[in-house]
């Protein structure tokens, strides 16, 4: 029977080269240029070139592809380690050709697209010369599928996409929009016409796509199974927000802690009082729990696949909000007034962890796809009692060692005895 925690020394040499690239080089270049992976300008390019270069010469460049489909194919748990660093700094994922929504859309493209496609959309996005986004939600219907009404209709040589789609992340600075009609998933170029920008919100993008014409070859993998790239984009994309998660909440504990022994509050080092300390060791035990849950899914991602684990995967996408939500909010109690404004990462940790539990689907539904299919390996009961009835198991318990009470009569006198003190035990507490 195989069970370990541990990481192969040449692994976690990639992992110590991660914590210290984003300590020492990412972190202080984001914090000075800000959005400088989408700049133009040729002095920030060239900066940019040289960080990407370095993580491209450790073989870490675009981390979330397997292997068969152009990435380093490290697979789901390996990824977890690594995200569990990188999710730490805002710049990081984009430095490492891993930022959302990106990475779902060349996920798509690279288990669906022909070479063609490939050639033409994913090569450029790895490199960031292409920026997608995912449009998927609809005003009406929020994230369920069934409720969608964008379609798209073949016109000769085009197809004509009609519909609206709400909560299209960065769809604003895209180049390519992957949007998601009734009868098939499709690659829109944000300038075509009839791609209509409504005015908020500014960064979660409300579309109107009005008699949209693309070419036929913009059809993303067969017609009519847009829910099959969907799923296989959602699924990948809840565990990285979750791998995500726990280093944007180890990042708050930190805070936390380090606050906790910096500051003094009716006499004491605030970390000397109880409530103090409740906080921090909740927090402490909520992080490992999602921690062990997350990596523990991803394993079995890399042993079976996203669809036979969509249970654990559900599970770990409402987790993760709660959790977020929980330790951001715990260190912006003890961080007192500071941690209510902008001038620490709590603010809008805690401000984001609603969202958490939005994207992707809503929290409810991933509970009720977690209580449904976890109910499927379990039998209702025959009778009035339940099988951990113990009045019932106790005389199914005398049944079986009845053939051997009657070879031994000493042994069920004491069998007997046993049971004459637990009755006597019963009587004297409903006495009391």
């Amino acid at each position: 029977m195989a069970w370990d925690f541990s990481t192969d020394p040449e692994f976690q040499e990639k992992l110590d080269w991660v914590d210290n690239f984003c300590k020492n080089e990412v972190e202080p270049f984001g914090l000075i240029f800000p959005y400088a992976v989408r700049s133009r300008h040729p002095k920030i390019k060239a900066l940019v070139k040289g960080l990407q270069d370095q993580v491209k010469a450790q073989g870490l460049w675009a981390i979330f592809l397997d292997e068969e489909l152009g990435g380093p194919g490290f697979g789901q748990l390996k990824l977890g380690l690594l995200n569990e660093i990188i999710g730490r700094y805002p710049t990081a994922p984009q430095m490492f050709g891993s930022a959302a929504p990106d990475t779902g859309n060349m996920e798509m493209l690279a288990a669906f697209g022909t070479e063609e496609q490939k050639e033409r959309w994913l090569k450029p996005m790895l490199n960031q010369q292409l920026w997608s986004a995912y449009s998927m939600t609809e005003p009406h219907g929020g994230s369920d599928p069934r409720l969608f009404k964008t379609r798209a209709v073949r016109d000769g040589d085009e197809w004509v996409i009609n519909g609206e789609k709400w909560f299209t992340s960065a769809g604003r600075v895209a180049d390519l929009l992957f949007v998601m009609c009734t009868n098939g998933m499709f690659v829109v170029p944000r300038e075509t016409p009839g791609v209509e920008f409504m005015p908020e919100p500014r960064a979660h993008n409300h579309i109107k796509y009005t008699n949209v014409r693309v070419p036929l070859d913009h059809l993303l993998g067969p017609e009519g199974d847009a829910r099959t790239l969907a799923q296989r984009r959602l699924g990948g994309g809840r565990i990285h927000h979750a791998m995500r998660t726990i280093a944007r909440c180890k990042l708050a504990f930190d805070m936390m802690c380090e606050r906790a022994l910096s500051r003094e509050s009716h006499g004491q080092i605030i970390s000397e009082h109880q409530m103090v300390q409740e906080k921090i060791a909740d927090s402490y035990a909520a992080i490992r729990m999602l921690r062990l849950f997350v990596l523990e899914t991803a394993w079995k991602i890399d042993n079976s696949s996203t669809s036979e684990t969509r249970t654990d995967i559900a599970g770990v996408k409402f987790t993760m909000a709660k959790v977020l939500r929980e330790v951001s909010f715990n260190a912006l109690h003890i961080h007192g007034s500071l941690g209510t404004t902008d001038l620490t990462p709590l603010q809008a940790m805690y401000a984001a962890a609603p969202t958490m539990g939005i994207a992707d689907g809503v929290d409810e539904v991933h509970k009720v796809t977690v209580a449904r299919n976890v109910l499927k390996s379990y039998e209702p009961h025959e009778g009035l009692w339940p099988r951990e009835y113990i009045p019932a198991k106790r005389e199914q318990a005398r049944a079986k060692f009845e053939p051997l009470f009657e070879k031994d009569p000493e042994l069920r006198e004491v069998a007997e005895g046993f049971e004459r003190m637990r009755r006597g035990r019963a009587a004297a507490a409903r006495a009391r």
